[in-house]
């Protein structure tokens, strides 16, 4: 422990984000990070607590309680106040694969089961980790280091999202020739065109890759296994195959209407939106286009919310988006005591630019559709709407939503962008290889495994866990892989 005064004699300080009316101008991520003597002030208030809370990645009450990757953080937060930025990268590899990503999406599992967070403000673990990742590209730390020899054995991974990318190179670590598949033009999955540029910058992606690629990693883009390129035509080819292809498949909302034009799945929206920042820096037009229009977003989430940032960015008149679920709380619940995740209410980027240029916060609580209204020509024109009240079964006691009578409204819609989640993997994968899916209709495995009920091929991420993290997702990346290393040579360093 560095400081064992540091909790008390600093405050927790994090990187200065842009105005809201600046950084709706453009789409690069828009945090001004902290200083390196104001990242060892916030490494210093790391009280390296006999029992760290932030590292456990425990389930509590049915929610992870910590870094479900097992980040040693009081190790490199003490390491960061010493000013050892080269040894606290190394320690921060030792279980992430990719600080670069969860340093900038993640929602910080670690910061919600701190400590200090107990009776004040949790430690900054999240921008002590963007600290470190990027001080070891800028001093060389994190250069390629390909392995020195090769096991002959081939791995095909198809899918190059979190999961996908973190179990190749931790096979590629160890020797064995990978080659990640990629159905659409880039590498990076969910990371690429599932999350806005603003919230994850491109380039910070394709300098991971190229990274991987200099230590022998072989993406191939463009090709969509189970389709274009056959499924035993794979196995062929390698020694073993592991699907991290996600769950794609977006959760509809079948109502009278649903079959209005300007009615897409946001999915959709981010990915045109952000195809067409990189080829043309919007210019083509490529996107479903917003502009002077009234957008309504389906769904709170944090999908929901990156459609209220990309919206505005775009030029839209209005915002409304809509939840099922009541408001939660501004603090804690008696019932939801630390150190479990804190459901409490949250203002997120794209909210707080509504707020402050849209004239108030986009978000309808407790409010679903019951029909979309169409023109004579089959356009959206509004939603009609109907407001919501907690109920419970009473064989169950689980807890229901149910309408109130007579609430019914209708709110003006030009786009409607669906952000209800997620259903699962998309069928087609599952088929050509023939596997067994669960009841979620994600991909089964073994118990407490990786391993379907085919020979030789894995299933890891979204696609086996359901839509969840980049860091569950970088988590089962990596535990497949040493499952995967342990089929081909009936051990693992992994």
């Amino acid at each position: 422990m560095g400081k064992p005064t540091g909790f008390m004699e600093f405050d927790r300080k994090t990187a200065r984000a842009e105005a809201p009316a600046e950084r709706v101008k453009h789409f690069r991520e828009f945090h001004v990070p902290l200083s390196m003597e104001q990242q060892r002030e916030q490494g210093a208030r790391c009280m390296n607590c006999g029992v760290p809370f932030c590292q456990a990645g425990a389930d509590i009450m049915g929610m992870t309680s910590g870094c479900p990757l097992y980040n040693l953080v009081p190790e490199w937060n003490d390491l960061i106040y010493a000013g050892n930025w080269e040894e606290a990268f190394f320690r921060l590899k030792k279980t992430n694969n990719f600080p670069e990503f969860t340093a900038r999406v993640c929602p910080a599992l670690c910061e919600a089961a701190c400590t200090c967070g107990h009776y004040g403000d949790a430690v900054t673990v999240k921008e002590n980790e963007y600290g470190i990742i990027e001080n070891a590209y800028e001093k060389g730390y994190a250069k390629a280091k390909p392995p020195r020899s090769r096991t002959g054995k081939k791995v095909a991974i198809v899918g190059s999202g979190p999961a996908g990318l973190a179990a190749a190179d931790q096979l590629n670590r160890r020797g064995h020739t990978v080659t990640v598949y990629e159905r659409d033009d880039r590498v990076g999955g969910l990371l690429m065109y599932g999350i806005p540029n603003m919230k994850l910058d491109k380039r910070v992606i394709d300098r991971k890759v190229d990274v991987m690629r200099e230590e022998g990693v072989s993406f191939v883009t463009g090709v969509d296994v189970g389709k274009g390129k056959k499924a035993d035509q794979i196995l062929k080819e390698h020694d073993a195959v592991l699907l991290a292809c996600g769950a794609k498949n977006p959760r509809d909302i079948p109502v009278p209407g649903r079959d209005a034009k300007n009615i897409y799945f946001a999915v959709d929206f981010l990915s045109e939106v952000t195809k067409s920042l990189l080829n043309s820096d919007l210019k083509d037009q490529k996107y479903i286009p917003v502009k002077g229009k009234n957008v309504v977003i389906i769904g709170g989430g944090d999908t929901g919310n990156d459609c209220v940032g990309t919206a505005i960015r775009l030029g839209a008149a209005k915002v409304t988006q809509l939840e099922m679920l009541p408001k939660a709380p501004d603090a804690r619940a008696d019932g939801n005591a630390w150190p479990q995740w804190p459901k409490v209410a949250k203002t997120d980027y794209g909210q707080e630019e509504a707020i402050a240029l849209l004239g108030g916060d986009p978000r309808v609580y407790e409010t679903t559709v019951k029909e979309f209204l169409k023109d004579k020509n089959g356009f959206v024109t509004a939603v009609k709407t109907v407001r919501l009240m907690s109920g419970q079964e009473e064989k169950t006691g689980r807890r229901t939503l149910e309408e109130v009578p007579g609430s019914e409204g209708t709110i003006a819609a030009d786009v409607v962008l669906i952000a209800a989640g997620f259903l699962g993997p998309q069928k087609y994968v599952a088929d050509a290889f023939g596997l067994d899916v669960n009841e979620r209709s994600n991909i089964a495995t073994k118990a407490g495994g990786y391993a379907t009920n085919v020979k030789k091929v894995f299933a890891a991420g979204d696609m086996r866990r359901g839509q969840s993290l980049v860091v569950w997702a970088i988590r089962e990346g990596r535990e497949a892989a040493r499952e995967v290393e342990e089929s081909l040579l009936g051990y693992s360093a992994l």
